[in-house]
């Protein structure tokens, strides 16, 4: 794969590659000998049907790199089935992986359901955040893994199963086992090849590639033409990025839509920021109204209020765009608020 190496114009901005392409592949946008080497291994492996466990930092990639092995197996033709294992309640997870019968439990549809070992037959089934499952749920996937069988909740009948098995997580797993939280037998079961991807820290010379080739994408989606300055780029590199290449694709994000003019300097990096601070909240139901002294008038506290819930939605949900979704309104009314209560604070 080329190496990437940027290019400054008579303005001191980052000049675009002509195409991105030669730093691609399939979705992956790198120029990192390490991620190039990783790319390799999962080209090799991709034709074979052992399971593969990624590991790595949240937001480095996992999902991509599990695409990248369907897409060059032997199933790319079949189904791509991904689950995050976090997201499923406790109570529903053994019926949302193998499925139930008709009536099986208060709630069940009466024509029964297909779980997702089912909808991945023949496929590759994905999943993600594999550490949050619970213990009884994985002994069932252990013997799915074994005997190829398993049996819908509420059944009796045996189904095979053909399925090529990619999980992931940010934990350490070996450590969930010695704390009797991850069944030793599914641990190296599922551990037949491992991958780790490194965070971005360790990558430094993907940033710009990837910080460009994000600005590129949200130029065209919000028909702008935003360029990044070289000071820009340079504190870019300087960043910690604890949520990885995510962090930095939300960031080009709300740089293209709330920076005032066509170059994107290292000054607007301050406002990004005041709104990419983290917080305690889990739920956007859950504000506490005792942070607002009521000192000011009525108008003035629900401007404050709703500039809150703005920040704190762009950061609960990754960007402007899937915000504005959640709130239902356009991605530009949230940018025009925030832009004009960054402009009254300067």
């Amino acid at each position: 794969m080329k190496k990437f190496n940027v290019l400054f114009d008579e303005e001191n901005c980052a000049i675009m590659p002509e195409d991105f392409g030669e730093y691609k592949t399939e979705n992956i946008i790198t120029t990192n000998s390490k991620m190039i080497d990783i790319i390799n291994i999962c080209l090799r492996i991709a034709k074979s049907d052992a399971p593969i466990l990624i590991t790595g930092d949240s937001g480095v990639g996992k999902e991509l790199l599990s695409e990248l092995v369907h897409k060059n197996s032997k199933r790319k033709k079949e189904t791509f089935v991904k689950v995050n294992c976090a997201a499923i309640a406790d109570n529903l997870k053994e019926a949302e992986f193998f499925g139930y019968e008709p009536g099986s439990f208060t709630g069940a549809s009466k024509y029964g359901k297909k779980g997702l070992i089912e909808l991945s037959q023949n496929g590759t089934l994905f999943l993600d955040e594999i550490g949050e499952m619970p213990l009884n749920l994985q002994s069932t996937l252990l013997r799915v893994l074994q005997d190829g069988k398993f049996v819908r909740v509420g059944g009796y009948k045996e189904i095979k199963s053909n399925i090529r098995l990619i999980c992931a997580t940010n934990k350490n797993l070996k450590s969930l086992v010695d704390k009797g939280l991850f069944r030793n037998d599914l641990y190296f079961r599922l551990n037949v090849i491992p991958i780790t991807i490194p965070p971005l820290s360790e990558r430094l010379d993907d940033i710009p590639l990837l910080a460009l080739y994000f600005s590129n994408y949200f130029n065209n989606q919000y028909n702008s033409t935003k360029k990044l300055s070289r000071d820009l780029i340079n504190r870019l590199i300087s960043q910690s990025w604890n949520g990885n290449i995510r962090e930095l694709k939300n960031t080009m994000e709300r740089l293209v839509l709330i920076s005032l003019n066509n170059v994107i300097t290292i000054g607007d990096l301050k406002y990004v920021g005041s709104i990419s601070q983290k917080t305690d909240i889990e739920d956007l139901s859950n504000f506490e109204t005792n942070n607002f002294e009521i000192n000011k008038p009525l108008k003035k506290l629900i401007e404050e209020f709703e500039l809150d819930i703005l920040k704190r939605s762009v950061d609960k949900y990754g960007s402007i765009r899937k915000a504005a979704k959640v709130l239902d309104v356009t991605p530009s009314t949230i940018s025009r608020k925030l832009s004009k209560n960054y402009n009254e604070s300067s």
